[in-house]
């Protein structure tokens, strides 16, 4: 007789480099081996933040989730605090599917990623370096960094520009990072600042949120050179496009254009904005695509009944 709870949660770490990655695994309950599918958040957030309503469902439906926190944010180690490295957050998916290939209580034959903003924007290049993968989920994804830039405006970027320069002399000086905000008020100095954005974030946090909105701002420039968009063509497995017709942060003509170069590529639309994805009826249309996609790929076993 199958347990009430259709998975068991268990609070999980993996290495990555010389730091550690802290992470929820999803298992479950009356499955054996089950496929896997791999979580990551987007710009400076957390696993809190709403990754553990998909990571749930995704469960419910017989796929193991692991759903993980970068480097230097939330409870994940890393010094300092609030760096966004692009190279060593990469580095934190390889290692995440490094963890799971580890496990014994899952199928390491069967791998999935998923990601969301820039998150998404990871799980375009990872998929593309990752050919054993069996399929890709890529949420509202950051996929230019240019064509952001220019969603935000010339304006917000020269104002960015100084703050840029001033943690730089402490990179070099080994202090604390100069940080900017990740979200602010529409005019305001952050890496977003449309009306959404600020609200949109707040919106997502629990009460014991780890996280901080703040970012080392020495990040700004190697986000406009970050294009991952560009990798969709090399992904020679089914991945999903989650697109928000209505998005602020990433512009849907941009991520539609990379999404039809991707072979095996399969895109939806949603009227919801970039930061409604993970709640009320937005989330619930988002998260039955995406588990019926999963499925389809990762052929899971049904929880006995």
């Amino acid at each position: 007789m199958a347990s009430a709870q259709p998975f068991i949660r268990h609070d999980v770490s993996f290495g990555s480099g010389v730091d550690t990655c802290a992470a929820w695994l999803y298992l479950p309950t009356g499955v054996t081996s089950p496929p896997v599918v791999i979580l990551g958040h987007g710009l400076g957030a957390t696993r809190e933040m709403r990754l553990d309503a998909f990571a749930e469902r995704f469960a419910a439906a017989g796929i193991a989730a692991l759903a993980f926190t970068h480097r230097h944010f939330g409870d994940s180690s890393g010094e300092p605090r609030q760096l966004l490295s692009i190279r060593r957050q990469l580095a934190d998916w390889d290692a995440a599917i490094a963890y799971v290939k580890s496990r014994r209580d899952v199928d390491a034959t069967r791998i999935a990623v998923w990601g969301s903003s820039f998150g998404g924007g990871h799980s375009i290049t990872v998929a593309s370096r990752h050919p054993e993968l069996k399929a890709a989920v890529a949420q509202c994804p950051f996929t230019d960094g240019l064509a952001s830039a220019l969603a935000l405006g010339p304006a917000a970027t020269l104002k960015v520009l100084p703050h840029v320069a001033r943690d730089y002399v402490a990179m070099i000086r080994r202090g604390a990072p100069a940080t900017i905000p990740l979200a602010g008020a529409p005019g305001s100095l952050a890496l977003m600042n449309a009306p959404d954005a600020l609200p949109g974030y707040q919106a997502l946090l629990p009460a014991d949120t780890t996280f901080r909105n703040e970012v080392a701002a020495r990040v700004a420039p190697t986000i406009m050179a970050y294009r991952p968009g560009r990798a969709a063509k090399k992904i020679q497995y089914p991945i999903l496009f989650c697109i928000s017709d209505t998005d602020t942060v990433t512009p849907p003509e941009e991520t539609e254009r990379y999404a039809l170069t991707a072979p095996l590529g399969e895109i939806k639309h949603y009227d919801a904005g970039h930061f409604e994805f993970y709640l009320g009826d937005a989330f619930e249309k988002l998260v039955s695509d995406q588990t019926d996609f999963l499925t389809r790929h990762l052929q899971p076993t049904r929880p006995e009944s």
